[in-house]
């Protein structure tokens, strides 16, 4: 069942729990997270980012959104870190129902222009608009993790912000990064600026980077207003690892025999993650 973000994320924030945004590249990687969804119960959002995009092309766009609009779970297509026009208007025309734009390393008020320009553009196809506001680390090394300077969304820029866009969802900076953290690397979430984010705005919360994070701080960030959370590599390093595993044996060369194994292991941390932000068993609230 489709749907656009804003009818998915009205119902988390009004029973308080987040519905996990898993970003896939392979159709084996969508079946792992489609059969956890299916195992808890949950609403799911589907994400594909413009790189993969490219990668897999629109025919896999295709394939994902007739797998969900027959599914009788609540789900999203969404464009992840749109960036550019271009972008948004490639995922329109393939059928998603949700886009995002991220213009956050832009001045505030191109960032602005931009998002509005977007929901323009979105809004009369009943597709929903994502912004972002502040910046979300990365994490390709420790040097650059350690050198990065994260800038924290501005709880009265994103009241300012979401009057001025029409956004139906913040995409917010707290402290998380994207990617995995290097090792010795212990991210600290800041859940006061968190709250009075979700004091200053009425739409639904997003958190980006939300792989590799203490589950005990993602589950303060739900108890906080977020009703969204991003899961790129989490699921990737199961699926790959799960992989590397298998092809030890030389002997196996046929996809049926091998990526199994990537599947389950995508199904096992998808699962937990959507229990993690009290998903299972949301599905029956639409």
């Amino acid at each position: 069942m489709l749907m656009n973000m804003n009818e998915l994320l009205k119902v988390a924030k009004e029973h308080r729990f987040a519905v996990p945004a898993f970003n896939i590249s392979s159709y084996s990687m969508f079946l792992g997270v489609m059969n956890a969804a299916e195992k808890e119960n949950s609403p799911v959002i589907i994400e594909i980012h413009p790189h993969e995009l490219a990668f897999t092309e629109d025919a896999f766009t295709a394939a994902v959104r007739e797998r969900l609009a027959a599914s009788k779970l609540p789900c999203v297509l969404h464009l992840d870190h749109g960036g550019s026009i271009e972008d948004v208007m490639r995922a329109i025309r393939d059928g998603f129902t949700s886009v995002m734009i991220d213009g956050s390393s832009l001045p505030f008020e191109e960032n602005i222009a931009l998002c509005r320009k977007v929901c323009e553009l979105a809004h009369p196809l009943n597709i929903s608009v994502e912004g972002e506001l502040g910046t979300i680390g990365v994490t390709t090394s420790k040097e650059a993790y350690d050198a990065q300077t994260i800038i924290y969304t501005n709880p009265e820029d994103a009241k300012i912000f979401v009057e001025k866009t029409g956004v139906d969802t913040l995409a917010v900076a707290i402290g998380t990064s994207h990617g995995l953290y290097p090792k010795g690397t212990v991210p600290k979430l800041r859940l006061d600026i968190l709250e009075e984010i979700e004091k200053a705005v009425d739409i639904p919360l997003v958190l980006h980077g939300g792989s590799n994070n203490p589950d005990e701080e993602i589950a303060g960030a739900v108890v906080r207003g977020i009703n969204k959370i991003n899961i790129s590599s989490d699921i990737k390093v199961a699926f790959y690892d799960a992989l590397r595993e298998k092809l030890k044996d030389t002997g196996l060369r046929e996809p049926n025999k091998i990526e199994p194994c990537g599947i389950k292991a995508v199904k096992e941390v998808a699962s937990h993650k959507i229990r993690l932000f009290k998903s299972n068993g949301k599905a029956d609230l639409y």
